[in-house]
């Protein structure tokens, strides 16, 4: 007798809330929310919860990933008074209905947990067999405490997680940071208060900004929300070491100890520059139409906090590795997704045989893969290393004929037969070009599936997708190359690939000057290695490009527009065209080119 299958689906609650569903340890799909409500960084998991039904009528097991627990949570089900998530799960047949819902055996609450789910996530998507885990993160669990006789609310803010099979994630130190003032309090913690029974670990609870916390002032300054902090990594070349602003973090502390006096933290949410200590900071221009990023100001700020955060989690991954003896090191929480200073770790490193995997999926999208994968491990005692190959972890979609055309028609476009060479002509003609196909990407970062992509070639193609993407100026685009070709094109710092775009690196000389449309201003792309067994289609188009042009790299950024998420359906991809001056639609998998007529 076949044995029964095993369902588990994991959720996480808040900003970039999504599912990960699961079958006997393989990831069925993972999903944020964003991507069918199209509300960026929407949380709240419950269009994803509903996508379960798709695939399976039952699960044996939900897993819910927060920063607090279930019984905290804002919303209740009138009458039953279960919390929505589990009150969700239960009308839709997805759990016992009979079960009593105030404390049903199927829901697993993993509250306490966020940086250890962020740590599960890459550890074992990294394909170590153990390693430990640096997690820098804005603000993770929330942790009362009792400090000189009183009780205060503090936050995870760095946290250092030995990793091993089958579940075995214990803390080294962490950092908690919190809004009351205090003094930094240094301590052995018991850890079985945070269900690690008979373990301790070193923290540091202070009233100081983390690192990401740090960036999230900046952020802020710049005139964005302090979650968007991709948009000051792309303005900090532009910027320059300013001696009148103030050092962020005090360098002889051996874990990240922030000024205060300049970097004001208010967890959970953001951080604020005390302005009144950097002159310069201060100034604002008296037209408001300015766009203030061109101001030095707030380049130089961008670069300060670039260069001083980055050289904080090298510190971090070194007393990792000094805590633990363990030279394999996986990066995560928002930090991870730093691909300035990911790449520049490894220049770092290159000499103390260190070696890193930084998760793709770093963001709190991730803590839902991480829950999963840690609760199949542990209930199982599966000690099988299954490395995270793949990001193409999107539902998968089937349209027919028939639905393209009528998609094609509803938004007054036509459907027409194409191939690779006449879409390489599209491309070299310099048209913007979108492509849609397969399983949408996991994570911030568009992999051929769901990208807009153009000519590398065009000298003005940067400004020029820009514009029509709605992004800012200094927004910095990546490049997918075949990565039988990497090499000769770019310095990977001794990776022989990179093909989750994980990391901004340098091209070689002589290259600058033949792709500039994909060349930031510090003289890198961010880059995405493609051969024919991770994405055969995008592998072929860009083969295809190469042939014609002699170039074998292709212009690729994600598909959507300034500040929507990545289209994730046919229907959105259509939508985008229409709201935007792009005109084309490739569909690899079916050999059509959708056009819009009114373009």
């Amino acid at each position: 007798m076949s044995k029964k299958p095993v369902w588990i689906a994991a959720i996480t609650r808040g900003h970039n809330a999504g599912v990960c569903l699961m079958k006997d340890g393989d990831i069925v799909f993972a999903l944020e929310e964003e991507r069918l409500t199209r509300q960026k960084y929407d949380g709240g998991p419950y269009a994803t919860m509903i996508k379960i039904k798709e695939y399976t009528d039952k699960l044996d097991y939900l897993i819910v990933a927060h920063t607090q627990p279930l019984d905290e949570t804002a919303g209740r089900v009138d009458y039953s008074g279960d919390d929505v998530y589990t009150g969700l799960a239960r009308k839709l047949g997805l759990i016992d209905r009979k079960t009593n819902p105030m404390n049903h055996p199927q829901v697993v609450d993993l509250a306490f947990m966020h940086h250890k789910l962020h740590a599960a996530c890459a550890f074992y998507r990294s394909g170590f067999e153990e390693a430990v885990a640096v997690i820098v993160d804005g603000a993770g669990t929330f942790l009362p405490m009792g400090i000189n006789n009183e009780q205060i609310m503090t936050w995870e803010t760095e946290t250092l997680v030995d990793c091993n099979y089958p579940a075995d994630f214990t803390t080294l130190f962490k950092h908690y940071g919190t809004r009351d003032a205090i003094p930094g309090v240094q301590q052995r913690m018991p850890s079985d208060s945070f269900g690690e029974t008979g373990m301790y670990h070193d923290a540091i609870i202070s009233d100081r900004a983390g690192i990401v916390k740090c960036y999230e002032a900046v952020t802020e300054y710049c005139g964005w929300q302090s979650i968007e902090a991709g948009k000051t990594m792309g303005l900090f070349p532009y910027g320059v070491e300013n001696p009148e602003i103030p050092e962020m973090f005090d360098s002889t502390a051996d874990y990240p100890v922030s000024n205060r006096n300049f970097i004001v933290p208010r967890y959970p949410n953001g951080a604020v520059i005390n302005q009144g200590l950097y002159h310069a900071a201060a100034e604002y221009p008296e037209d408001p139409s300015v766009d203030v990023t061109t101001l030095q100001s707030r380049r130089d700020m961008a670069y300060a906090v670039q260069t001083q955060t980055q050289e904080q989690v090298l510190r971090l991954i070194r007393k990792a590795v000094e805590m633990s003896g363990k030279r394999k090191v996986v990066i995560s929480g928002g930090y991870g997704l730093n691909c300035v200073a990911n790449y520049w770790y490894l220049e770092q490193l290159k000499d103390e045989d260190i070696e890193i995997f930084v998760e793709p999926v770093s963001n709190d999208a991730g803590t839902a893969i991480g829950a999963a994968l840690m609760f199949w491990h542990g209930l199982e005692e599966d000690t099988t290393v299954r490395p995270g190959n793949t990001l193409y972890l999107g539902p998968a979609y089937c349209y027919s004929d028939d639905d393209i055309n009528a998609t094609a028609e509803k938004y007054n476009a036509v459907v027409s037969d194409t191939t690779n060479e006449e879409v390489v002509q599209l491309i070299t003609d310099r048209n913007i070009v979108t492509i849609f196909q397969g399983r949408s990407e996991s994570g911030p970062r568009a992999l051929g599936n769901r990208s807009v992509i153009y000519d590398p070639t065009d000298p003005n193609g940067k400004d020029h997708v820009n514009a029509v993407k709605r992004r800012e100026y200094f927004r910095p685009f990546a490049g997918s190359i075949l990565e039988e070709d990497v090499h000769e094109w770019f310095d990977l710092r001794g990776m022989d690939s990179t093909p989750h775009m994980m990391y901004a690196v340098n091209c070689q000389p002589g290259i600058e000057e033949k792709i500039p449309s994909i060349i930031h201003i510090d003289g890198t792309c961010r880059i995405q290695t493609v051969n024919k067994e991770q994405n055969e289609n995008y592998y072929n188009l860009i083969k295809a490009f190469k042939e014609k042009t002699g170039v074998p790299i292709i212009f690729n950024t994600s598909f959507n527009l300034g500040g929507e998420p990545l289209v994730e359906t046919l229907e959105d991809a259509l939508w985008t065209l229409q709201e935007s001056e792009i005109e084309y639609l490739y569909l690899p998998e079916y050999n059509k080119l959708v056009t819009l007529k009114n373009s």
